[in-house]
């Protein structure tokens, strides 16, 4: 499971934390997914930037990569914000777990699916009781 920073690696598709985040996924044999989460963090991003655009070359620049992340979204294996996500956000939420409310969500999903982090946020992360994560860019 991809957090937000690591699919922003994936999607700009260049550098050396991409080329090594590449073989890692190849090397592992398993299926990447991410979450709604961070497409919705991506989609209202850019249409903040929309919105503040003061020239049309800005709001131009805002909406085509608008339309790339629906474009990248369409191909991407999507784990929704369910019922079981549902209820680890609210055991985190109870056991007073300090992160971000988007990153718990992330870990909510991710710990619905038994699934593994891969994130360069281990500061963050690593509040998370039973939260498997890796990153994969070192």
């Amino acid at each position: 499971m991809f957090d937000t920073d690591i699919l922003s690696i994936h999607q700009r598709g260049e550098g050396p934390a991409y080329t090594r985040l590449c073989e890692r996924i190849a090397a592992s044999g398993e299926e990447v997914f991410v979450t709604i989460v961070s497409f919705e963090e991506q989609v209202r991003g850019w249409l903040e930037a929309c919105k503040k655009a003061t020239t049309p070359e800005l709001y131009t620049r805002a909406t085509n990569r608008l339309n790339e992340i629906r474009l990248d979204f369409a191909d991407r294996a999507v784990l929704l914000f369910g019922d079981v996500a549902a209820t680890e956000f609210a055991r985190l939420k109870q056991l007073k777990v300090r992160i971000g409310t988007m990153d718990l969500r992330i870990a909510a999903i991710t710990l619905a699916h038994s699934a593994t982090l891969i994130t360069r946020n281990r500061r963050d992360f690593e509040k998370v009781p039973g939260l498997n994560f890796a990153d994969w860019t070192v």
